[in-house]
């Protein structure tokens, strides 16, 4: 009986040691960071220029793992977040599937390493006419337009005016005086006004007539310019005779057209356009004739010779990726 009584003193303690170690476990697990597994997935091809990046591949794990299936990005980026269980070292087979592309099941174990997996095409040229020619896509150019300022000149703003005074009459301490504050001076003043819109630059004042050696500027309201632009002048002399001159501009805003040439790699064409790209068309030879493919402000072009994607970055450039359609071929 003191023996029964001793294996429950026993025992109580070690449950009770097993639940706080469970407990702690499940804190550990509940708490620790779950492990990501990244990578990328590109077209398989022995030429590395041709291995474009696929989207939209479906990347889901099997046997005991379960996760939420992802998919792939523009750029072929994938990322998939195990269950916080799963650590380092765990066997694990993740499934790729695209329904343009053969299935994948990839045996790894989990680690920190990037994963890059390559993608086998599924030829559908069995869909194809054997006997009937591919049709040619040749002289392939990207036109665009962006909206740019430029600066006219429109004219000049011409204002002659007079500062009427007497020479050699003493100021007296009466204002204005000349700067030496011996002789009685005149201010006289002139302004322009260049009109809505429309600004004055390069402004200059001439004294043309009189003695100018005995005045000076009294307030500067021209040199930097501007739409309105005036000048006040101190004359301690007899009358003199001013130009005040300035060209007339206009900011003016106005398209440019310009064009790129996409690359080409086996049956994939890119070319990015910037944030500031306006009306950009996909200009392209079919067979010799010459058509315009408007590729609009949607997410994505619709061709009827090729697949396109388009990715937006940071900055709002885009980034245009298209893949022949089967019976087309580039020339």
């Amino acid at each position: 009986m003191a023996e029964g009584r001793s294996k429950r003193r026993f025992a109580g303690p070690l449950i009770l040691g097993l639940i706080l170690v469970a407990i702690v476990i499940a804190g550990v697990v509940h708490y620790r960071k779950p492990i990501s597994l990244r990578g990328a997935i590109l077209q398989q091809d022995d030429d590395p220029r041709r291995q474009s990046p696929i989207e939209g591949v479906e990347i889901s794990a099997v046997d005991d793992v379960t996760v939420s299936p992802t998919k792939s990005d523009f750029s072929g980026f994938f990322k998939l977040t195990l269950p916080r269980w799963v650590l380092r070292g765990h066997p694990i087979t993740l499934h790729f599937s695209h329904p343009d592309y053969e299935s994948l099941d990839l045996k790894e174990t989990v680690s920190d390493e990037l994963f890059v997996v390559r993608l086998i095409p599924i030829h559908q040229e069995a869909a194809v006419d054997p006997n009937r020619p591919k049709i040619a896509v040749a002289n392939i150019l990207v036109r665009y337009s962006i909206q740019t300022s430029t600066t006219a000149n429109i004219g000049t703003g011409i204002k002659t005016f007079q500062v009427e005074n007497t020479g050699n009459v003493p100021c007296n301490h009466q204002p204005p005086c000349s700067p030496d504050g011996r002789w009685k001076a005149a201010i006289g003043s002139a302004s322009l006004d260049a009109g809505s819109g429309n600004k004055y630059d390069n402004a200059r004042l001439s004294c043309i007539a009189g003695p100018c050696p005995f005045t000076n500027v009294a307030s500067d309201g021209f040199s930097t310019g501007g739409r309105i632009i005036s000048v006040s002048v101190l004359d301690w002399s007899d009358t003199c005779t001013f130009l005040l001159q300035a060209e007339v501009l206009r900011d003016e805003m106005g398209n440019v057209v310009r064009e790129t040439y996409p690359v080409i790699f086996g049956d994939s064409l890119n070319f990015s356009l910037s944030s500031t790209a306006e009306g950009p068309t996909l200009e392209a030879e079919l067979n010799g004739t010459n058509i315009v493919f408007p590729l609009g402000p949607g997410a994505a072009p619709v061709l009827s010779w090729a697949d396109c994607n388009v990715s937006k970055g940071k900055d709002q450039s885009k980034m245009y990726r298209c893949e022949l359609k089967p019976g087309y071929e580039f020339r």
